[in-house]
């Protein structure tokens, strides 16, 4: 099934009213030049345009199909539409599967195309400013371009105030996805990213259809060079069967799909105003090398600006070299101080000779992107010809070293549009606001680094079969007796069901001892008061058992570990759409206190679980902070990767496990889980 004549369309027809006619005046406003055929059964005319009174009526089978009428017509269109050999239809009408009696009619709907490509339904359309073809029935913002980003979202409405964006963002395509009963992301992506003319795409997304596909497709994405950025909103169903772990609670669908993303060379932002800026950075430059930068400014407040809006993000303002210090100092006065980002002051303000000196000496540097803040006046009530030497010179130094470069505004709105415009034209990127240019940096500093990867790294197993329908929650003796038969060190002990059994036990064990209640219904056992630890002796033993026995049938009795250097909490679930993924992160009272945890998708790519690692604010502890001891990273890698094993041995069964915490040791003395939770999903 191919989108092509739907997207590209050499006629169009519609279909219904208000809105059909609003489609064929859009298609006159963007000069398409192709036929425009209205359908309705007893208009003559619609818009200036022949009316013909059914699809069986019309001069050929139309390439792309607008259809804004009810839902129950709708079926009957798209059927003949088939039939006819048509490229495809927008499907406006609502009322389908995002109601409670519209499952039928979706399903209807899906039939009746057959192999032709629908969009929607509950759908606006496409608009396609390269062509000029507009199955749009609505106002918009965009113009004829002859090249530039694609925009794919799920909300029409977002997509109108896309295209509504005044920040010289030149968009190749807006399509809204609608209800995706047939044509799904995947395969709209598909289509765009094979036109040359689309430089980058963004996406407006809600939730992943098929997580097999998309991959598919980013991987031909990454053959053909076309980088992805996406704003992602809500967070999917975890599912019905799930504990009330630390996992549960702290890593839901959300962190899932921001692995999945990450997984498949998507940057994820967080709003609207980044995706805009991002693909703008991506339209001129393309994903970036590295993520070294260097910021010019004539104002050492916009410096201190640009430095402190880079903490925390994965971009750096390298300290300059010895020779490159010499080279911008002889450019600049006396009085300035040389680093980056440079606070070259105003001395050389409106001296384009100087200013050219000083951005060409920057710019040769051999920075990943370099960027120069200029914030242009109102130009309601301002001059902006004392700008044009800054504007000329740092066109100029681009041009004469070829360096990524950019200019932004500290304000977004302190950049006007045919600014912007001038500079795109002139292979400059335009960015409106300081955070909003350095998050756009870090995408594109995220995109360069996942098309450097091999493209098995891009593989997932994706969601598995569905679970069976009952749940089994093993109490901590079993769960932990399962993870020793991997390879999981866990601490000496036993179950015990009285006292003569546990004074039994405990003459095998070395003191001091941990007891804890031994009950698959308890998750939460320190919440509980259900754990005691440190006992050094048997009377204390005794003692503590007969508290905890008059509450509990069954306890376990186990070897306390005393010589952890850092304690994680490591967590496996499985989300019903993207598949299984694991969670690393600190443990112990920690475990949501800190908000300290990376999410990975199973399996792990190379090198996953040692950037995790690295990752974690806790990372310190793991290397020896201020002289303690290093832990065992080597046992620790291994036991991640045999929980990895496990998790993807069993994906048909088990619904989640969590080891919290998974105590590190001190190095070449291992790992030890000292508390389990373990979930299977059992057939009835």
């Amino acid at each position: 099934m191919t989108l092509q004549r739907l997207l590209q369309p050499s006629s169009v027809a519609v279909f219904g009213g208000r809105e059909a006619r609003e489609v064929i005046r859009q298609c006159r406003r963007m000069a398409f030049v192709g036929d425009i055929w209205p359908v309705h059964p007893s208009a003559s005319e619609v818009e200036g345009y022949r009316c013909y009174k059914s699809v069986e009526q019309l001069p050929d089978s139309p390439d792309a199909s607008f259809i804004g009428v009810n839902r129950h017509i709708t079926i009957d269109i798209v059927r003949s539409l088939s039939k006819k050999g048509a490229g495809g239809a927008v499907c406006y009408a609502s009322g389908f599967s995002e109601v409670q009696d519209g499952a039928v009619l979706n399903e209807a709907l899906v039939q009746s195309a057959g192999e032709m490509p629908i969009l929607g339904p509950n759908c606006y359309g496409v608009i396609n400013y390269l062509d000029g073809a507009l199955l749009w029935p609505d106002q918009h913002g965009g113009q004829r371009v002859d090249r530039g980003v694609a925009l794919l979202t799920q909300s029409s409405n977002i997509g109108i105030n896309l295209t509504m964006q005044s920040r010289a963002l030149p968009i190749a395509y807006l399509i809204a996805l609608g209800n995706q009963a047939q044509t799904d992301l995947a395969g709209v992506l598909e289509a765009l990213i094979e036109d040359d003319r689309v430089t980058a795409v963004g996406l407006y997304i809600e939730g992943f259809p098929d997580v097999q596909a998309l991959a598919k497709v980013m991987s031909r994405a990454h053959e053909r060079q076309v980088p992805v950025v996406a704003v992602k909103s809500g967070v999917s169903a975890q599912g019905a069967r799930i504990t009330c772990s630390h996992t549960a609670s702290m890593a839901g669908s959300d962190e899932a799909a921001n692995a999945l993303l990450a997984r498949l060379g998507i940057a994820r932002v967080q709003d609207l105003d980044t995706l805009i800026e991002s693909l703008k950075l991506l339209h001129v430059h393309g994903p970036l090398e590295d993520n070294r930068l260097c910021s010019m400014s004539c104002s050492g407040g916009e410096a201190s600006l640009m430095a402190d809006t880079a903490v925390g993000r994965d971009i750096v303002f390298p300290e300059l070299t010895e020779e490159q210090h010499k080279s911008v100092a002889a450019t600049v006065h006396e009085l300035v101080s040389v680093s980056n980002p440079l606070d070259y002051h105003t001395f050389a303000w409106n001296k384009e000779e100087d200013l050219f000196g000083t951005y060409s000496a920057m710019l040769a540097c051999g920075f990943d992107l370099s960027m120069l803040v200029l914030d242009f006046p109102r130009e309601d009530r301002c001059n902006l010809e004392t700008w044009d030497p800054a504007v000329n010179a740092i066109t100029r130094a681009a041009d004469k070293t070829g360096a990524a470069t950019a200019v932004v505004a500290s304000l977004p709105e302190s950049l006007p549009e045919l600014v912007g415009v001038a500079l795109m034209n002139k292979g400059i990127v335009p960015l409106c606001g300081i955070r909003q240019a350095l998050d756009a940096a870090q995408a594109g500093v995220q995109i360069g680094a996942a098309w450097r990867r091999s493209a098995i790294d891009m593989m997932l197993p994706g969601p598995g079969l569905p679970l069976p329908g009952i749940s089994e929650s093993l109490d901590e003796s079993q769960a932990k007796r399962e993870l020793a038969s991997v390879g999981i060190c866990v601490p000496r002990g036993d179950r015990v069901d009285s006292l003569e059994a546990l004074e039994a036990t405990a003459r095998s064990l070395t003191f001091p001892l941990v007891l804890k209640a031994c009950d698959s219904k308890l998750t939460h056992k320190s919440d509980a008061g259900a754990v005691i630890i440190n006992i050094r002796s048997v009377s204390d033993l005794v003692a503590a058992a007969k508290t905890l026995f008059a509450w509990y049938p069954e306890l376990l009795v186990e070897e306390m570990v005393t010589d952890a250097v850092c304690e994680l909490i490591v967590g496996v679930s499985q989300d019903p759409v993207i598949g299984p993924w694991i969670m690393i992160g600190s443990g112990g009272i920690f475990a949501e206190l800190l908000a300290d945890r990376k999410v990975l998708l199973l399996p792990v790519q190379n090198g996953g679980f040692e950037q995790a690692i690295d990752s974690l604010k806790i990372n310190p502890l793991l290397k020896g902070y201020r002289g303690g001891r290093s832990a065992d990273i080597s046992a620790l890698l291994d036991a991640l990767q045999n929980l990895s094993d496990f998790a993807l041995k069993h994906t048909d069964s088990l619904i989640e496990l969590e080891i919290n915490p998974l105590l590190v040791r001190a190095e070449g003395k291992g790992v030890c889980a000292v508390d389990a939770v373990l979930q299977y999903a059992r057939a009835s």
